[in-house]
C-alpha cells in the first residue's frame, strides 16, 4: 500500500507531466500503439466512463452518440482535456477523482474504458474492481496498455526501466491487465497483442 507521501509525489509528477504528455504520447501512438485509441473508443456505447482520461487524447475517437464522463487524478491534465473537448465541440463531464474509489454509483455505465492508464495507477486490483463495480450488467470493459514484451531482451529492458519509473511515477512495465481480468470472472471477448508483444488490448463483458 502506497503511503500518503508517495501518492502526493506521484500526483505532483503527473501534474508536471501534463506539459509534455501530448508530445510524448504522440510519439508512442505513431511508433508503437498504432490505432489503439480508435480501436478502443470506437466500441464505446451508451453511458461511457473513461478512467485516467488524462489530457483527453481519446476524445476525437469517440462516437457522437455516447454520453462521456472522464476521470483523472491530475487537474492540470484535465484542464487540457477540457480545452480539447471545447475545440472539438465534444460534450463531456471531465472531473478529478481517484481510480481506486470511483465517485459513481454501482452499475452506472454501459462502457468503461482505460487506455494506457492502468500501468500508472498504484493499486491495479482496486482500480479494476472499481471499474467492474460501476459497469452495468452486460456492460463492456475496454482496456489497452503496454505490457511485458514477449521478447526476452525487451522484457529485460522493461524490468530495468521499472526500477526507476515505479518509485518515481508509479508507472509499471511488468503488469498485464489480462491476468487480472481473468481472475475477476468477466467474460473475455477479444484480446489482441502486437509490436513484440508490448501492446495488448482487450474487451470483456460483465455478466
Amino acid at each position: 500500500m502506497a503511503t500518503n507521501k508517495q501518492l502526493d509525489r506521484w500526483h505532483r509528477y503527473w501534474d508536471k507531466k501534463s506539459r509534455s504528455y501530448d508530445r510524448e504520447m504522440g510519439f508512442w501512438d505513431r511508433h508503437l500503439f498504432g490505432d489503439s485509441r480508435t480501436w478502443a473508443c470506437g466500441q464505446a456505447t451508451g453511458q461511457v466512463l473513461e478512467v485516467a482520461v488524462g489530457t483527453g487524447l481519446n476524445l476525437p475517437a469517440y462516437p457522437d452518440d455516447i454520453t462521456l464522463t472522464g476521470l483523472d487524478i491530475s487537474e492540470p491534465m484535465l484542464d487540457i482535456a477540457r480545452h480539447r473537448a471545447a475545440d472539438l465541440d465534444r460534450k463531456a463531464t471531465l472531473q478529478q477523482g481517484d481510480a481506486h474509489a470511483l465517485p459513481f454509483d454501482a452499475a452506472e455505465f454501459d462502457t468503461v474504458i482505460c487506455t494506457f492508464g492502468l500501468c500508472a495507477i498504484p493499486d491495479i486490483d482496486a482500480a479494476i474492481a472499481e471499474m467492474i463495480r460501476v459497469l452495468r450488467p452486460e456492460g463492456k470493459l475496454i482496456l489497452v496498455d503496454h505490457i511485458p514484451s514477449s521478447n526476452r531482451i525487451v522484457r529485460g529492458i522493461q524490468r530495468l526501466l521499472e526500477t526507476v519509473t515505479a518509485p518515481l511515477a508509479a508507472e509499471h512495465f511488468m503488469r498485464r491487465p489480462l491476468d487480472k481480468i481473468r481472475a475477476t470472472g468477466l467474460e473475455i471477448e477479444r484480446v489482441e497483442r502486437f509490436n513484440l508483444g508490448i501492446v495488448e488490448r482487450l474487451t470483456a463483458r460483465k455478466h
